[in-house]
């Protein structure tokens, strides 16, 4: 396959790590062929020209042509999900298999306009974190969850998403409101569902390793992420390339942008709950 990436700009950590990964998964098969980025670098990095030529990809200087010369797409934007609805318009329009980098959108009400593109011209997509894919998560019964509590790191606008999904994946259940509690460059956002269950994320800005307690009916179950989950995010999302199978419903996307949208407006009233 001919993989096309769309960023809003192309150096960044996705877009300079996923081209070699996704070439090892396919043993050379599917290359990062083609690459478009609307702005160069804001922060100092390589422009588009000079990244395209470091890593060996043709510059598009448009999304049409891209779109054009791919078999499938990728959106990248993964620290500017507030630009997603603008880039992939097009994209979505198409018809090509597309992945969305996460985050997906700013909000719900954002979501959903995305999604509404790509069914209303049969384009198959989806969006997800790559913590989804960690390996310790698949020991859990997620009929037996009581209770999940997730760390990590990093601010919650950019990061947040890597707790709260697989929250969302494991709870199974809509979210209510949430509470936002905050010390020095550290953060709780505690979520309570429809079903009376609870949750709670934990950042903390200078880094932690990822670590989920699931409270079950059978005992909790402590999870240090460690496992490989970025190879098994990519062997998944080329096999979406390949069967257009979507990863992760629309509906379950929707609903964890609804949290964290939530989740930005509660650090303006810390202590009280919002609904989501």
């Amino acid at each position: 396959m001919k993989i096309g990436f769309i960023d809003y700009f192309l150096d960044e950590w996705h877009a300079n790590n996923y081209p070699k990964w996704m070439l090892g998964a396919s043993d050379g098969k599917d290359v990062v062929a083609y690459a478009y980025g609307m702005i160069d670098s804001p922060h100092g990095g390589m422009t588009t020209e000079q990244w395209c030529k470091e890593y060996g990809i043709s510059k598009c200087n448009t999304i049409e042509e891209l779109i054009e010369k791919s078999d499938v797409l990728v959106v990248l934007s993964p620290d500017n999900c507030e630009m997603h609805e603008q880039l992939c318009q097009l994209p979505l329009r198409s018809g090509k298999p597309t992945y969305v980098d996460k985050t997906f959108a700013p909000d719900a009400d954002t979501a959903r306009r995305i999604f509404d593109i790509a069914d209303q011209n049969g384009t198959p997509c989806y969006s997800t974190s790559a913590l989804r894919y960690a390996s310790e998560y698949k020991g859990v019964d997620t009929d037996t969850v009581k209770a999940v509590s997730c760390w990590g790191g990093g601010n919650f606008e950019i990061y947040s998403i890597h707790q709260l999904e697989p929250m969302i994946m494991l709870m199974k259940a809509q979210a209510k409101r949430v509470m936002y509690l905050s010390g020095e460059r550290w953060l709780t956002l505690a979520v309570e569902f429809v079903d009376g269950r609870m949750g709670t994320i934990s950042q903390f800005e200078d880094g932690s390793p990822f670590i989920t307690n699931v409270c079950c009916k059978g005992g909790n179950k402590l999870l240090h992420i460690e496992s490989d989950m970025f190879r098994i995010f990519i062997d998944e999302m080329l096999d979406f390339f390949r069967t257009k199978v979507i990863k992760v419903t629309h509906d379950e996307t929707i609903a964890i942008m609804a949290v964290r949208a939530a989740g930005m407006k509660a650090q303006e009233m810390p202590g009280k709950w919002i609904m989501v």
